[in-house]
């Protein structure tokens, strides 16, 4: 059970008809991949527990949701299943909504992100978001539960499927854009290939071309 997942008394929602549906983007991330869309993709859902549904469908990967006090909780997704200080979470636009996934109204324009967590005695993992800071360079921020932004102090850029660069090396490239060392990087020209971001216990980020 996850506190921030299953409170579903902590925010009063009003829930649309029945059928209504926004367009929103989704990603997946797993224990050890990502399991759908990197780069994100678009899908209609009426809320944070159908979007995963939809992109399931999509994507061709198996979830399960089991019925418990307080609703349906998605306990798997992919290989993993959840149990003690570890399982599967979501975030609305950054944000750990303190209500269960159905009960998450989405709106046009949210994105809706599921990964696996590990919990511990200071809560779960931050989550990475890349944003192009230039022509080929990037930032990376540490994004917490309620949204909160800071550089990401060590992360590294992956540009492609082989190539790396270590943000704090590329210091020297960024600091006329006011660029900080730990947070950004510059990776050359990559034509074709999408980068994105990874950190010693943290969600690996989004991906850009």
């Amino acid at each position: 059970m996850f506190r921030r997942t299953l409170v579903l008394g902590a925010i009063a929602l009003i829930l649309p008809a029945a059928g209504w549906t926004a367009n929103v983007k989704v990603r997946v991330e797993g224990k050890t991949r990502t399991i759908f869309a990197p780069a994100e993709r678009s899908v209609s859902a009426g809320n944070a527990l159908e979007a995963l549904q939809a992109a399931a469908g999509v994507g061709e990967f198996y979830f399960h949701v089991t019925q418990t006090s307080f609703g349906p909780y998605v306990d798997q997704v992919g290989l993993y299943l959840g149990a003690g200080s570890t399982g599967w979470v979501y975030k609305v636009n950054g944000v750990s909504p303190p209500v269960g996934a159905d009960q998450y109204v989405l709106k046009a324009g949210d994105r809706v992100l599921w990964y696996w967590a590990t919990f511990g005695s200071t809560g779960g993992p931050s989550t990475l978001e890349l944003v192009r800071s230039g022509t080929n360079c990037y930032r990376v921020y540490s994004v917490d539960d309620a949204g909160t932004r800071k550089a990401a102090t060590g992360a590294v850029l992956h540009v492609g499927s082989k190539r790396t660069v270590d943000t704090r090396r590329s210091a020297r490239n960024v600091h006329a854009r006011g660029g900080t060392e730990a947070a950004v990087g510059c990776v050359g020209k990559h034509r074709g290939l999408l980068v994105r971001a990874t950190m010693d216990g943290a969600v690996r980020s989004n991906a850009l071309p």
